[in-house]
């Protein structure tokens, strides 16, 4: 047997493990990239072998906490994919600005930047006080740094490039504080955003939302879990509501794809079908 048939085994020896120890559901993740991320984390953890580190985390939380940190996707950035938010203007909010009341399931947040996206969006486009976005992710300590929105200040050019190339119509540095090396995020953009820990392959739907966005996720699952995770979204999205996904993500060739029409394409924003 080859060290890499081996490293395989362990994988799934571990990630079975977590499953029963910790609750996190690994087993159905894509394993070239699980992989690649549990080997990234091996090399600088001082253990030479994943049957040697397993044992210390299934009985260590603290470490596995430090592993949970290495093989969840946590990269974002505010107005991620301009074009994406562009449209997002001109095909979605017309539709939602229709609603007293909007509900928003942003799954997959990591450390918040584009559920602050979407809360300055809809503020712009007068809801302000009129939305919900649940946004939602596996890894806990993420969503902890989500619910400070705190950012590097370096990162606010960038930020702002991207606010401005997705039609922001206001200056972006109103959205913000800096102090010393980090920008603060006006305290309104939080009040109507829930921060909450959900593991999408485990736990249960949010159910009545108007807008699900869950974008650059579904890429690092396999097949069954990724037909799980859509099934999950459509039973949470009422009719005539709206699913974004990730510009390398598609409903194409997947079971709830008859529900859906795309309504401008590669752009990834599909609206569910009313019944009829």
């Amino acid at each position: 047997m080859t060290s890499d048939e081996i490293t395989d085994i362990e994988v799934k020896l571990l990630m079975e493990g977590i499953y029963q120890v910790y609750g996190y559901d690994f087993r159905e993740y894509a394993e070239a990239s699980l992989r690649r991320r549990l080997t990234q984390w091996l090399t600088g953890s001082g253990y030479s072998t994943l049957s040697i580190a397993q044992s210390h985390l299934l009985r260590d939380r603290l470490l596995f906490d430090k592993l949970l940190q290495g093989i969840t996707v946590n990269v974002s950035e505010m107005f991620r994919d301009p074009s994406f938010f562009k449209n997002m203007r001109e095909l979605v909010i017309p539709h939602l600005k229709t609603y007293p009341f909007v509900k928003i399931w942003h799954a997959g947040c990591a450390t918040g930047e584009e559920a602050y996206s979407m809360a300055i969006i809809l503020h712009e486009e007068g809801l302000h006080g009129r939305f919900r976005i649940y946004a939602t992710d596996i890894n806990e300590e993420v969503i902890r740094k989500a619910q400070e929105g705190i950012y590097p200040l370096q990162d606010m050019q960038r930020f702002t490039r991207s606010y401005q190339h997705s039609g922001g119509s206001g200056s972006f540095s109103d959205y913000y504080t800096a102090r010393y090396h980090h920008a603060i995020l006006t305290p309104s953009l939080r009040e109507n955003i829930v921060f909450a820990a959900h593991n999408l392959a485990v736990d249960a739907d949010f159910g009545e939302m108007n807008l699900i966005l869950c974008r650059n996720v579904l890429i690092y699952f396999k097949l069954p879990l990724k037909e799980r995770v859509l099934e999950l979204f459509d039973k949470s999205l009422t009719p005539g509501g709206f699913l974004c996904l990730g510009t390398k993500e598609s409903l194409e060739q997947r079971t709830i794809y008859d529900n859906y029409e795309e309504l401008r394409p590669r752009v990834k924003i599909y609206r569910k079908r009313y019944e009829k």
